[in-house]
């Protein structure tokens, strides 16, 4: 059976915070969605895969609690907790800027990538104390924000007794991310102490790999990417999305393209033979010691790239347009 982890960047905006956006409307507007219409956040995306039999794993970044305290973390832990999904770890090294008190005596850096192997040893140690202070089970994962990992991010958690990293994502490798991998890689493997998951996807064009991200792929896509995966038997098909990514990009409004790629996401997941919903409390590290075998991705089809890029357009012209600044 290929393990469904639909993955979920849960983070405050940065952006947000140093426009001069208070801690509790970043909170209702990059966590729980709320606009006019109604909330399309955290909430809505479990209510969805909850209706559908699934399982959600909210990569939730806890550094915003040097600036903010760690108190807001409680409530979003409780809620994921809760439910039935599950709680790892995220991290935007951004925030460093206005900590008040920073844990490596004022060191920034955009991505955690930047830092020393020492400084990231502290700075995901804090990250997993916070969450699991908080109320999260056992922190076992991480994915990096912006997937600026390095090398030293995955010896970083081999030394603080986390074992499974995913900021692998083959499109961001060279460009940001600075983990030593094959961008090939799909499988499970073994690197630098831990157990590396990848993010997956197609390719939608020869040479070019395409993330099984919802606001990347069409419904389309997606389906043919986890159905390959599923006849294959890969061990694992690993999705992206964002605690903010049903709005539009001021956060102002649903976007209801997006929403229906991840409703129709939810169907077929429920659907696919082959397919299990799994967290990385589900997953074994035996994954990565399997005998190698050839795997692939989804080949490109000119017509289902074509209409993507067609979808994108509209849904584009239809949500974006009428932005008005925060």
């Amino acid at each position: 059976m290929t393990a469904l982890l639909i993955t979920i960047d849960t983070e405050l905006s940065a952006a947000l915070h140093q426009r001069g956006v208070g801690l509790e409307q970043n909170l209702r507007q990059s966590i729980w969605g709320e606009t006019a219409a109604g909330a399309f956040g955290i909430g809505w995306q479990m209510d969805l895969m909850d209706r559908h039999g699934l399982k959600g794993v909210f990569f939730l970044d806890p550094l915003p609690a040097l600036i903010h305290g760690p108190a807001f973390l409680q409530p979003i832990v409780a809620a994921i907790v809760g439910r039935g999904h599950e709680v790892q770890l995220h991290l935007h090294s951004e925030w460093l800027a206005w900590a008040k008190d920073s844990p490596i005596e004022g060191r920034q850096g955009r991505n955690i990538g930047d830092f020393s192997l020492a400084d990231q040893i502290t700075l995901l140690g804090l990250g997993r104390d916070l969450l699991e202070q908080a109320g999260a089970p056992r922190i076992s994962a991480f994915r990096a924000g912006n997937f600026g990992a390095n090398d030293d991010t995955l010896r970083a958690l081999a030394a603080i007794g986390i074992g499974w990293d995913s900021s692998v994502n083959p499109a961001y490798l060279g460009h940001g991310c600075g983990i030593s991998m094959d961008a090939g890689q799909i499988g499970a493997v073994r690197a630098q102490g831990l157990v590396e998951l990848p993010v997956s996807g197609i390719a939608d064009r020869p040479g070019h790999f395409r993330p099984a991200q919802i606001c990347a792929m069409s419904a389309a896509e997606m389906r043919a990417g986890m159905r390959h995966a599923a006849q294959e038997g890969h061990d694992a098909f690993v999705i992206v999305t964002h605690s903010f990514e049903m709005l539009s990009r001021d956060r102002m409004r649903p976007n209801r393209a997006v929403m229906r790629r991840f409703e129709q996401l939810c169907r077929t997941a429920a659907a696919t033979p082959g397919m299990r919903p799994a967290g990385f409390h589900d997953l074994s590290p035996a994954l990565a010691d399997a005998p190698a075998r050839t795997l692939t991705r989804v080949p490109p089809n000119r017509l289902r790239t074509g209409l993507r890029v067609a979808q994108q357009a509209w849904a584009t012209w239809r949500y974006e347009h009428r932005l008005v600044p925060a």
